[in-house]
């Protein structure tokens, strides 16, 4: 684990973009006050949230079952600057109070520039919301200043070369997307090694889709465990996962109800690492995971280096995300199509000529043409 930021507490954090909620639409703040209690008690204190999530509920709920119950210096909190509500660098300002007031803070100990792509990395230079937010940090409003990240590794590291006084960065990873050609967590976690920047980890459970294993995987988990008087959750082997990594110093899930948060607690609290033996248990998962591809696409790329798409469609990246989507149906899938492999000139799915100069150089002679229609008809 990495140990910087001392002042946090552990390497698990209470993600609030899932809060529990009542029948009518509200946030059930009584099990919220008892889950934080729960947490903080058991010596966690990292919370996380955005103005977006729960439709602007999460950031009031903080204030209630958090900030108004504990004093201040004995949780860390988390916000976000998000894309869509500002439009200049006049409106960063008083949006961030906005955000303290919600909140019932003075002041966040993390402050994110939220979702960075390379679209929305733009706006955000155009509007100085980096500069702005370093501001807000000598002026002690923030404590530290860090980036949250949905894109290709290479984008990442441009940012992080053209703004070095980033001190941290969030992105998605678990064990299924670690190899995934279009979300990259593997490489981009590299990217963070290269840069020095620990890592908080969104997203290990891949919004809750690797506790529902699919049989053939549940067996590989449940094949470990025979003879063990204590059982681990498939949360459990994720979320280990992810903190297993040598830059990784937090990692967050979003849990929507006690039980969750107990059966974290249970593994988190006082953390081992991954086995020799749950390792290879999760490589087979992995394995079952990939043997479901409804393409067989090995992501060559030939299709797009050799021929150079005349619509410029990142092909096997849009592959990846169809078989991913098959399997998890989250909305992760639709906002990387949306907003990662269909920007910067990148053309959509919808988009192909059917000229089929790509399926004369694909090493897999697959249907591509055929495949592209699929794509589109599944996100466009």
């Amino acid at each position: 684990m990495n140990n910087m930021f001392p002042e946090v507490k552990k390497n698990f954090g209470f993600g609030c973009m899932r809060l529990p909620m009542l029948p009518d639409g509200e946030v059930d703040l009584e099990q919220c006050g008892k889950m934080a209690d729960l947490f903080l008690q058991n010596g966690f204190n990292y919370f996380d949230t955005a103005h977006g999530y729960l439709n602007g509920k999460s950031e009031l709920a903080i204030r209630e079952f958090l900030a108004k119950r504990y004093p201040r210096e004995s949780y860390i909190l988390t916000d976000k600057l998000t894309d869509p509500y500002f439009r200049s660098e006049a409106d960063i300002r008083p949006f961030f109070q906005t955000q303290l007031d919600a909140c019932g803070v003075s002041y966040f100990d993390f402050y994110l520039m939220h979702a960075q792509n390379a679209d929305n990395f733009e706006k955000f230079k155009k509007c100085r919301a980096y500069e702005t937010a370093l501001e807000l940090k000598k002026e002690g409003k923030i404590r530290h200043f860090g980036i949250s990240f949905h894109d290709k590794a290479e984008v990442l590291d441009r940012i992080l070369t053209e703004y070095p006084q980033i001190e941290i960065v969030q992105i998605q990873f678990n064990y299924v997307d670690y190899e995934d050609a279009s979300v990259e967590s593997g490489k981009v976690y590299e990217v963070c090694e290269k840069h020095d920047k620990p890592v908080i980890v969104m997203e290990p459970v891949k919004g809750g889709t690797l506790v529902n294993l699919p049989d053939a995987a549940q067996k590989v988990f449940d094949e470990l465990q025979k003879g063990q008087d204590e059982k681990l959750s498939n949360a459990g082997y994720a979320i280990r996962f992810a903190a297993d990594f040598p830059n990784m110093r937090m990692v967050l899930s979003g849990m929507s109800e006690l039980t969750q948060m107990q059966d974290n607690i249970s593994f988190m609290k006082e953390y081992r690492h991954l086995t020799t033996e749950e390792k290879t248990a999760i490589r087979k998962v992995c394995e079952v995971f990939r043997s479901q591809n409804l393409i067989p696409c090995t992501s060559c790329h030939y299709c797009v280096e050799e021929n150079h798409c005349p619509k410029n469609i990142l092909i096997p990246d849009m592959f990846a995300l169809l078989n991913s989507k098959k399997q998890f149906a989250s909305w992760n899938q639709d906002y990387y199509y949306g907003n990662v492999l269909t920007i910067n000139g990148h053309g959509r799915a919808g988009a192909c000529i059917k000229c089929g100069k790509c399926e004369q150089v694909c090493p897999q002679k697959l249907p591509i043409r055929k495949l592209l229609t699929q794509v589109a008809q599944e996100f466009e």
